[in-house]
């Protein structure tokens, strides 16, 4: 008996891993590990070990941004003075050059942020 189904490299999964991996340490600053990066679009992993932007930083980023906690707990805050609690599986869009903020993680907060560019030019991972 024959298949008609045909196995193509194409299909088979280029990489793969765990978000979880590597994630626990004594680390106190953020480590970002792009997990699919193309020319539009980023897929990161952030590990915030209670870790916070500094003092008058803002970030102005020139892509959309799609960041969701999945462990932890996180405290954002935008220019215009808004702030917004966020804990596992709470997610907010970003606009590009909307300024914000961390103000404030827990010791164990992961994120999953996509980034994506709708200007010519290629976008990068943080």
């Amino acid at each position: 008996m024959t298949s008609d189904r045909t196995t193509h490299s194409k299909s088979l999964p280029s990489a793969s891993g765990n978000l979880f991996a590597d994630a626990d340490g004594p680390d106190s600053a953020e480590r970002f590990l792009p997990l699919l990066q193309s020319d539009t679009t980023c897929i990161e992993r952030i590990v915030s070990h209670g870790c916070a932007s500094p003092p008058g930083f803002w970030y102005d980023q020139p892509d959309d941004e799609w960041v969701m906690v999945v462990r932890g707990r996180a405290e954002l805050v935008f220019d215009d003075g808004r702030s917004m609690s966020m804990a596992p599986g709470d997610w907010v869009t970003i606009p590009a050059r909307c300024r914000h903020r961390v103000d404030a993680t827990t010791p164990d907060t992961i994120w999953l942020a996509v980034h994506i560019r709708h200007l010519p030019g290629n976008v990068s991972c943080a």
